[in-house]
């Protein structure tokens, strides 16, 4: 952790020295930037192995720098803005973001963020893993179907059969929404009756202790309700 440097952009000084301060204290080496063009600068300068970038600046703002960002480099970016419209996430996701958190942010969650990056980072090298024929790939989680195991931020995690099953099927059709009767009738393959929803439930709720690093915000497997579960597509 020692070598690992991480690059925080934003136009409010007191954000950039709290968050550095916070970095400062886990362990990192910290650059600070105050608009996006300075951010580009100090990529080119200095070797980064992480930018927390803000949306809002200005001369260049925080997605018009990405985009030039991601012509030449790779290094994991985390999104950090006040800005929560679920456009916003998504145009960042869609250039290149790796992950987006709103401010206020939580700083253990900020810290558990900035870490799952760089681990998937490190493990993965700098390109993202891709799908192919023995993986399904979504966002930095990734399903082995080979060894029937699932990956997250380049870490593996431990799945029941059932776990696995279920997960399978919501990263064979990301943003698709499945009942609590429909994952039953699928996974356990037998007629669903009205106590199946609280089993479904109860298996969803294990998955996401494991996937996800904020179990209250889950990034991956939402409920729609009234209806039942998806998987976010990134």
């Amino acid at each position: 952790m020692d070598n690992e440097t991480i690059l925080v952009v934003d136009d409010n000084k007191e954000i950039v020295f709290s968050i550095s301060e916070l970095l400062k204290y886990e362990g990192y080496q910290v650059l600070k930037a105050y608009d996006g063009l300075e951010a580009l600068e100090m990529v080119e300068k200095h070797s980064v192995d992480l930018i927390l970038l803000d949306v809002m600046m200005p001369r260049l703002n925080g997605l018009s720098a990405l985009m030039k960002l991601r012509e030449r480099h790779h290094i994991p970016v985390i999104i950090l803005s006040a800005k929560t419209e679920e456009s916003d996430k998504v145009s960042g996701l869609t250039l290149g973001a790796d992950d987006y958190i709103s401010k206020p942010y939580n700083s253990a969650e900020l810290i558990a963020r900035v870490k799952a990056q760089l681990r998937r980072y490190h493990v993965w090298g700098a390109a993202k893993p891709q799908a192919d024929e023995e993986r399904l790939v979504n966002g930095s989680l990734v399903l082995d179907l080979a060894q029937k195991i699932a990956v997250v931020d380049g870490q593996e995690v431990k799945l029941t059969a059932k776990e696995y099953a279920i997960l399978l099927l919501f990263m064979e059709n990301p943003g698709r929404v499945f009942s609590a009767e429909q994952i039953y009738e699928h996974v356990w393959n037998e007629q669903a009756d009205y106590a199946v929803e609280n089993t479904v439930m109860v298996h969803i709720r294990h998955i996401r202790e494991k996937i996800e690093i904020d179990t209250k915000n889950p990034r991956y497997v939402k409920v729609v309700w009234g209806i039942g579960y998806k998987m976010e597509k990134f």
